[in-house]
């Protein structure tokens, strides 16, 4: 199911790539706003993902996990826009956050910072894109949730 997601309006175009690239929820979309050593930071993420073939499958299983994605405000300071979002989980979980992008002079992405919350929609967030990356990207990059027991008396 394709995530409809508005181009804000007097947006750039590094912020206008991005949020085409979220509706055609594709890598290669991704892939073509990157620059080859681009960084992702993410709070749903344990560690920096590097370069451009990595994080552009990290970011198209992403743009998946999301049934409603809508860029609500934004603003831009020299190479850096700054994106303001409200979603919608796969499951309808409510989500929101600031995505933090800077661009070379070129205007690919060099740079990308995604912070979710609330933490109990992250770390769900989190879990999901481990799954959808299995054998992709290694686990250790996820959140994963303690298994649960049931303690006898």
């Amino acid at each position: 199911m394709a995530t409809k997601v508005p181009t804000p309006k007097g947006v750039d175009k590094t912020e206008a790539g991005w949020a085409s690239a979220f509706s055609d929820e594709s890598e290669s979309s991704f892939g073509e706003k990157f620059a080859p050593s681009v960084k992702l930071e993410a709070t749903a993420l344990a560690r920096t993902v590097e370069g451009r073939e990595r994080v552009q499958t990290v970011m198209g299983a992403a743009s998946r996990i999301y049934e409603a994605l809508e860029f609500t405000r934004h603003a831009q300071e020299g190479q850096r826009s700054y994106l303001e979002w409200t979603a919608r989980l796969r499951g309808g979980e409510p989500v929101s956050g600031i995505t933090v992008l800077t661009s070379d002079p070129d205007g690919k992405i060099v740079s990308i910072a995604i912070h979710h919350r609330p933490l109990p929609a992250m770390l769900h967030f989190s879990a999901m894109l481990g799954r959808d990356l299995a054998g992709k990207i290694e686990p250790s990059m996820f959140y994963e949730a303690p298994p649960v027991t049931t303690a006898s008396r």
